[in-house]
């Protein structure tokens, strides 16, 4: 039998004497989104669609220069710790603070930060996050606590001067992703959701060629987040709380889109020309992880709690049409046993590229793939600016720069302190925070309404039409001149 919402709250938490355990770490958050499932959601539909008027256009918008970047990171887990170690190769940054929940996480932060110069104040404990962001010697917040808590994490650091960046998706709500749009336009404050894949070397060169016109019109993408997760999610250790796992007996529909859609949406210049229309879901059952659940349950009474979930199927198929036409294929399954697995074909009326299954291809629209010797040569003819200025401190340094996701998070990490020190716009604001991440609730509600359709909010309400196309990876509006150290 599958738990109700009462029992389920319980389970995780909330209800009763384990309330405290969660505190503002989230717990009104994640209730919300186990209600959304466990309740359904017919009732929101006409709540989405909120008939925003734009108080002021984030779209391209400059913030004053900053000439040192004063950074404070909320969950020093494993992102957190990792973005720190990213940071650290950054010059003109520093880390001035960081949160978690529990003093011991600390560790692994503090171990990049050794003989890095960078010495940052800890607060620990439940409430700490926000007393982290009412400092007054930050600029920027990097989020990178459980998804369920980015959203109200990120309006909290707008309301108090700072600029916000957090782990992807940026929400897990609608009504979410409104809050976030509301609260940049009202502060002028960026928040950027930091989709890295958009980053990768293969993705940021064909999106160039995309820029000018060699793939012709985009018609479509195929794209998705497909690889294992279970080892990960069933561990003891691997997430607080087991948050994630949690999520995934939590919700339906795709939970994590971004690493497939958001790439494809920059080729297709979402927010900017054109938007996202209405999407449909469908999702297979679950053929694995109630059956996990209940076997670790029968040998270990840690997993007790977890054996009676209603696990999201194996497999979450998600298809957005925009409204210049375009259509977008999503898919996000983490369960089955699967190499990872981004797909990322994108198909024009002139050609079209293929990122997985290895290796990357390109079409030139001769109806096969390019050979090796075709494929450098253009890889190499539209390398963007980004990558060409990567390459000058490769060879300034002598060192290759690796960093995590095929070298995407430390371009990514580099062109957010760039821009904020030289006043730029950032390569994606809130628009895209809230259009992509709108649709983790939106395809759950689609899932548990027999795969009907449902319009996506205009988060930029009608600005899309005139915004200019953004990600500057050839660097033309200035930029640069921030360094990389070794």
């Amino acid at each position: 039998m599958t738990m109700n919402r009462k029992q389920f709250l319980q389970s995780v938490g909330m209800l009763g004497a384990g309330a405290a355990t969660w505190g503002a770490w989230g717990d009104k958050a994640l209730a919300g989104t186990i209600e959304s499932h466990v309740e359904g959601l017919p009732g929101k539909m006409e709540k989405w669609q909120v008939k925003h008027v734009q108080r002021f256009n984030m779209s391209g918008y400059c913030a004053p220069k900053i000439n040192t970047v004063r950074v404070g990171i909320i969950g020093t887990g494993n992102r957190g710790s990792h973005h720190a170690g990213t940071m650290i190769r950054v010059d003109s940054l520093e880390i001035k603070a960081a949160a978690d929940v529990a003093p011991e996480r600390f560790t692994r932060i503090k171990r990049k930060l050794a003989k890095s110069g960078h010495s940052p104040e800890y607060h620990t404990g439940e409430a700490e996050w926000k007393a982290l962001c009412e400092r007054d010697d930050l600029d920027l917040v990097l989020i990178c606590t459980p998804t369920y808590m980015h959203a109200e994490m990120a309006v909290y650091a707008m309301e108090h001067g700072k600029h916000v960046i957090t782990e992807v998706p940026a929400a897990v709500t609608v009504e979410e992703c409104w809050d976030l749009v509301r609260t940049s336009e009202r502060t002028k404050m960026h928040c950027m959701m930091m989709e890295n894949y958009s980053f990768m070397p293969f993705h940021i060169t064909t999106l160039n060629m995309a820029k000018q016109g060699f793939f012709g019109e985009i018609v479509h993408g195929d794209g998705a987040y497909n690889t294992s997760k279970m080892r990960n999610n069933f561990s003891k250790t691997m997430y607080w709380n087991m948050w994630w796992l949690r999520m995934y007996g939590a919700r339906k529909g795709n939970i994590y889109p971004t690493h497939g859609m958001g790439p494809i949406a920059q080729m297709m210049n979402i927010n900017r020309g054109d938007r996202f229309d209405f999407l449909v879901s469908v999702e297979s059952k679950d053929f694995m992880m109630a059956d996990k659940a209940k076997a670790l349950a029968a040998k270990d009474g840690f997993y007790k709690e977890f054996a009676g979930m209603e696990y999201r199927g194996n497999m979450s198929s998600m298809l957005i049409r925009t409204k210049q036409g375009r259509t977008l294929n999503i898919q996000h399954d983490a369960t089955s046993p699967s190499p990872h697995n981004l797909i990322h074909g994108v198909y024009g009326t002139k050609g079209s590229v293929l990122f997985d299954p290895a290796p990357p291809k390109i079409c030139t629209g001769n109806h096969r793939w390019a050979d090796k010797k075709t494929y450098d040569k253009l890889m190499e003819q539209y390398k963007p600016g980004v990558l060409k200025q990567f390459e000058q401190f490769r060879k300034g340094l002598g060192a290759d720069l690796k960093s995590g996701h095929g070298g995407s998070d430390l371009i990514n990490i580099w062109h957010i302190i760039d821009c904020l020190r030289n006043g730029l716009p950032l390569d994606q604001d809130v628009y895209d925070a809230a259009a992509f991440s709108a649709v983790v609730e939106l395809s759950e509600w689609s899932v548990l309404n027999q795969s009907n359709s449902i319009k996506i909010p205009d988060f930029t309400a009608g600005s899309w039409k005139t915004n200019k196309p953004n990600m500057d990876i050839n660097l033309e509006n200035g930029g640069g001149t921030t360094k990389v150290l070794g």
